[in-house]
């Protein structure tokens, strides 16, 4: 398996201090509203270009949000509230202020998304979560070993450069998560999700980027701004993710007004790498949809 070759266009834009580079896929579809698409923790670009391939018809942009992926750091704190301004001026770059876009944010990036689509709802006709952080990471029955990941992380930083890079980019440890992600049992596909972790997962600036970004992560849930999400809001979740629960992502739907949950079988918290078809297929029809019609949850 491998990474559709869209041909997108890379642009740089300079955002809070940091080169942010973004990249445009179906760039040619200029009378198409744009998609924004934020990406994870540790993530770039490279994890949602599946996502990408399969919103045909559409005009795609999907950043290395700063300190990530070939984008420079910020010169403000690498938390919820950094990158979401961050977007924010992405998206007047991308003309939002005469155009609201579509905004889809996975894992750590749906805390990011709907923290822009709360504070400047005029900028968002709709909103995409995949995989969405519904439940602090600190509560719960992985409580325990989000504490240890969080010791991990501040370590890294706390540690001289050289070291903490070194900790935090150790080839068996990003194997482990990979895997401990994954669920499908196709060989091939497990390589090419290992293969990319193993070639994007480290690529961040700093340990202090990657700890700040991590605990921001931990910190806050997309709940934290449900109650300001009025626009028309899809929820992909992954049935037998961990990270993100689903139990969470039924309750964060029940609290929105015009939400509609989607509940994808038989994968975790990759449903970016391993179901990209089916999530883009829902995006699409939810894209399709009018608003005020909320089909039942499935």
């Amino acid at each position: 398996m491998r990474a559709p070759d869209l041909h997108p266009t890379e642009r740089v834009a300079r955002i809070n201090g940091s080169d942010l580079h973004y990249w445009v896929y179906r760039e040619e579809l200029t009378s198409s509203e744009p998609v924004l698409v934020v990406h994870g923790l540790r993530g770039t670009h490279h994890g949602l270009e599946l996502i990408a391939a399969g919103l045909d018809g559409r005009r795609v942009v999907i950043p290395d949000l700063p300190g990530f992926g070939d984008s420079g750091p910020m010169t403000v704190t690498h938390d919820v509230v950094g990158y979401a301004r961050a977007m924010r001026e992405l998206i007047d770059v991308l003309g939002g202020a005469e155009q609201p876009i579509v905004l889809i944010g996975h894992s750590f990036g749906s805390i990011v998304a709907s923290c822009v689509a709360a504070t400047c709802p005029s900028l968002v006709r709709r909103l995409v979560l995949i995989n969405p952080i519904a439940q602090s990471a600190m509560r719960g029955p992985h409580a325990a070993l989000a504490g240890l990941t969080a010791a991990y992380y501040s370590l890294g930083e706390r540690l001289p450069s050289r070291a903490g890079r070194s900790l935090l980019t150790n080839k068996w440890v990003v194997l482990a998560a990979s895997r401990a992600m994954t669920r499908t049992r196709d060989k091939q596909l497990r390589g090419f999700i290992d293969d990319n972790h193993l070639q994007h997962f480290s690529r961040f600036h700093s340990p202090a980027v990657v700890n700040q970004s991590f605990q921001a992560s931990v910190t806050h849930t997309v709940t934290d701004y449900a109650d300001q999400l009025r626009m028309p809001v899809l929820l992909v979740a992954g049935q037998q993710d961990e990270i993100a629960p689903l139990p969470g992502q039924r309750e964060l739907a029940a609290r929105l007004p015009d939400a509609e949950l989607v509940v994808i079988p038989d994968v975790g918290h990759l449903v970016h790498y391993e179901t990209p078809d089916a999530a883009a297929a829902e995006i699409t029809r939810f894209l399709g949809r009018e608003r005020g019609t909320l089909p039942e949850q499935r």
